[in-house]
């Protein structure tokens, strides 16, 4: 069982720059900043929620648009939770969540299986087209989920419940993505090595 789950990962293009540390042993301290301010937002819930300490940095061209900074941020995130998970062994593995913010709920499973997966469903007509913040376009939460679960190795499904205000709706899905994952990375004293029948993840 690996003792320190941690990881420290950077990436840089013509369009980005981040730096990300995360500690999934954590208590859920995030400190955060990518230019898209919704996002940090977004990113400090997934932090609090998850347990997993998290450091961001990033900078990017967000004066084209936000895109470029938060699919790389997200990229960047699934690369370092792969890592910090190691060969996975004690780990539950499963988790869900169903998360309620007002009006909005939404529901998430996470599978830490090696296999990234995604289904995406729920969302209102007319979310992806929404603005938050100034520069959150709201097509950018499914490719975020996206981008998060093929570098982190993982299925994930999320499916939103119910929901009309277009910040919680998208603030819920962090939320339940955040409880789902806390669950799944968690260490149970039970498990006796990689928890499947195959011997790897």
């Amino acid at each position: 069982m690996t003792s320190n789950r941690t990881a420290t990962v950077t990436r840089s293009t013509s369009e980005s720059s981040v730096e990300l540390s995360l500690n999934l042993d954590g208590t859920g301290v995030g400190d955060v900043s990518t230019g898209v301010r919704f996002y940090d937002h977004m990113l400090l819930s997934l932090a609090k929620h998850s347990l997993i300490d998290l450091r961001i940095r990033a900078t990017g061209d967000v004066d084209v648009d936000a895109h470029h900074t938060v699919e790389d941020v997200a990229i960047v995130l699934g690369d370092a939770l792969r890592e910090a998970l190691g060969d996975k062994s004690g780990i539950s593995r499963f988790g869900d969540a169903t998360v309620p913010l007002d009006e909005a709920l939404v529901h998430a499973v996470v599978d830490v299986a090696g296999r990234p997966y995604v289904v995406h469903t729920g969302e209102p007509a007319g979310q992806e087209y929404v603005v938050i913040g100034g520069n959150y376009v709201g097509s950018l939460t499914r490719h975020v989920l996206e981008s998060f679960a093929y570098h982190a190795g993982i299925a994930l499904h999320v499916r939103v419940l119910a929901g009309r205000d277009p910040h919680h709706i998208v603030e819920a899905q962090f939320k339940a993505v955040a409880r789902a994952l806390r669950a799944a990375i968690e260490r149970d004293p039970r498990v006796v090595g990689i928890p499947s029948a195959k011997g790897a993840l």
